[in-house]
């Protein structure tokens, strides 16, 4: 079973490539994604890598925690699982506009 493993701290040149090929030293990389801003389209400094079995995540886990990649130590641990909804910073439902005159008008 495949299992995602979650790349912080990436330098903003790193490439999907470059990930892949670095992971692959550890076990079959099934895909590996830059997360992108989604309205200027630039890397956000973290990544997804989903290795095919849970025994090649935890080997590419070991060896590439501190690893250093064009001078910045990578953060790299095993993914969350999504919660549904989302919920992003500001916890469960959003958050939206708090104090006064942001609520529903009847």
């Amino acid at each position: 079973m495949s299992q995602r493993i979650f790349v912080g701290n990436l330098p903003f040149s790193a490439t999907e490539a470059q990930l892949s090929e670095l992971f692959s030293q550890h076990g079959e990389v099934v895909s590996a994604n830059i997360v992108k801003d989604k309205f200027t389209d630039r890397p956000r400094g973290f990544a997804f890598v989903e290795m095919a079995t849970g025994e090649a995540a935890t080997a590419a886990i070991a060896a590439l925690n501190g690893h250093e990649l064009e001078g910045r130590q990578l953060t790299v641990n095993e993914a969350k699982p999504r919660t549904e909804g989302g919920g992003g910073r500001r916890g469960p439902g959003g958050g939206g506009r708090q104090g006064g005159g942001g609520g529903r008008r009847w």
